[in-house]
């Protein structure tokens, strides 16, 4: 009897993950999103993927698509699906861990079990990345008590009036948002500009701040307290 009860289950427990009905945590969706069908172009455009990474995530079974001659196409539960991969992506989340997640959202019976499980996700990732900038800032300070050359003196340790470096309201949310790890993409969403003009505004940014990367940018900006660490820290919390 228990090996007909094991055959009468096993074809649920062995549908692939995005074949089996589940629950989605509510995240931001494209504000461009295109009519059903969305062709692989269409999804990669929204998400500024490659075609390969999302070849990939279907290799790993996490996102699905159907065939339309010879291109694929995607239903809206599929842009869901990537939209919420995508954001844990962005929160630095590896894809291996991902797939654990999505298993874990496939199993889920209802929304407040998808709910629960989003949510232990967030507060585990958020403390994390406490640790992450605990360290860091540890080892900030080991070299700068190393650092006793004036002339070897990090940015932290020096004076800076904020005045000098002038700002725009929205170039000041753009570095606040880069502070806050968004990728291209939905920086570009959030501050409702295209990737061309995102671009620039970086690009004013940087020479303002007088670094050759984004990543330069934050770190010169916050250590020159452009960025102040409580709003971001404020904001970070808000997010999780």
């Amino acid at each position: 009897m228990r090996d007909a009860e094991n055959s009468k289950m096993s074809p649920a427990r062995d549908k692939p993950l995005t074949a089996r009905a589940s629950f989605l945590p509510e995240v931001s969706l494209p504000s461009n999103l295109p009519p059903e069908p969305v062709a692989i172009a269409d999804m990669a455009n929204m998400f500024g993927v490659t075609h390969r990474t999302l070849h990939f995530y279907e290799e790993k079974g996490i996102i699905s698509s159907r065939r339309a001659g010879l291109m694929r196409i995607y239903s809206h539960q599929d842009v869901r699906r990537m939209a919420v991969i995508n954001f844990f992506r962005e929160i630095g989340i590896p894809v291996a861990t991902i797939q654990d997640i999505m298993q874990k959202l496939a199993d889920a019976t209802c929304q407040e079990d998808a709910d629960t499980i989003f949510q232990d996700l967030l507060n585990a990732r958020k403390l994390e990345l406490a640790e992450e900038v605990s360290t860091v800032r540890r080892q900030i300070q080991q070299i700068s008590d190393i650092l006793t050359d004036d002339n070897a003196q990090t940015l932290a340790e020096r004076p800076f009036d904020d005045a000098s470096v002038e700002l725009t309201v929205q170039e000041r949310r753009c570095l606040e948002l880069m502070a806050e790890g968004y990728a291209p993409v939905r920086l570009a969403r959030t501050l409702e500009v295209t990737p061309e003009e995102l671009q620039k505004l970086e690009a004013c940014v940087m020479d303002k701040v007088s670094a050759s990367n984004r990543f330069q940018a934050v770190a010169k900006a916050y250590m020159m307290g452009v960025i102040s660490q409580d709003k971001a820290q404020t904001r970070s919390d808000r997010n999780a």
